[in-house]
Parts: C-alpha cells; structure tokens; sequence
C-alpha cells in the first residue's frame, strides 16, 4: 500500500523580484553619488576651520592653469562678469561661491572679488576643512 503525497513543494525558486531589487538599488546608488560631490574639478582648496552654512546660487572656480569657469563651464575671464550678470540678473541678494585652487596667485582671486563686488554680489571663499 503506497502512500501518495496530494501536493508536492517545488524546489525552484524564482529571481525575478531580486532582479527588481537589484535594479532599484543601482538606480539609488547612481542617483545619490551624484549629489555627494556636485563640484566636477578637482581644486585643491585653502584650509580653514571656519565653515558657513550659507548655500551659494552659483560658483566660479580658478584652476592652477587660471582657467576661469563658471557653474563648471569654461568660461575666459573677460567674460566672466557678462555671464555672472545672465545667470544673477534677477536674483535677490545673490551669494556666489568662490572656488580658487590654492596655488592661484592672490591677484587672480581679487580681480574675481573686484567683479563680485562691482556687481553687489556677495562672496563666500570656498576652503576645505582643517
């Protein structure tokens, strides 16, 4: 007399919600480390032990080979207050950061701040912490 089983287990097991599982986790990962480090050059900056919580509308960033770029774009310095002017016309109280590498001789970042302040722009010095 043989017993017979009414339902057998099946043994396979099915990756299909893993996968989705998967792929959302790599759209989080993309997506977050994007927004860690929004800064694309690479500047080694001046160290300080005082930071500011104000958040800047806009930076202009001074490479070591005085390459002048605003919000990451290369732009040649004559023109650097015409294209501040576009992108601050109609901003109230508008705070720029100011990014200059530190090998950048000072008179590069006071001809920046001479323009911000031609302009009433109001600056904050970019530095790393000590």
């Amino acid at each position: 007399m043989a017993i017979k089983r009414g339902s057998k287990v099946d043994a396979s097991f099915s990756t299909a919600s893993m996968s989705d599982v998967v792929f959302l986790l790599l759209v989080f990962l993309l997506i977050s480390t994007t927004l860690i480090n929004p800064n694309a050059l690479k500047l080694m900056l001046p160290k300080s032990n005082n930071q500011l919580n104000v958040k800047p509308y806009t930076t202009v960033s001074i490479t070591k080979d005085l390459q002048y770029y605003v919000e990451d774009e290369y732009v040649p310095f004559p023109e650097v207050e015409s294209r501040l002017r576009a992108i601050l016309g109609d901003v109230e109280n508008p705070v720029v950061s100011l990014h200059a590498d530190k090998s950048v001789p000072i008179e590069e970042v006071v001809k920046v701040m001479n323009i911000l302040k031609d302009n009433n722009f109001q600056m904050i010095l970019a530095t790393a912490p000590l």
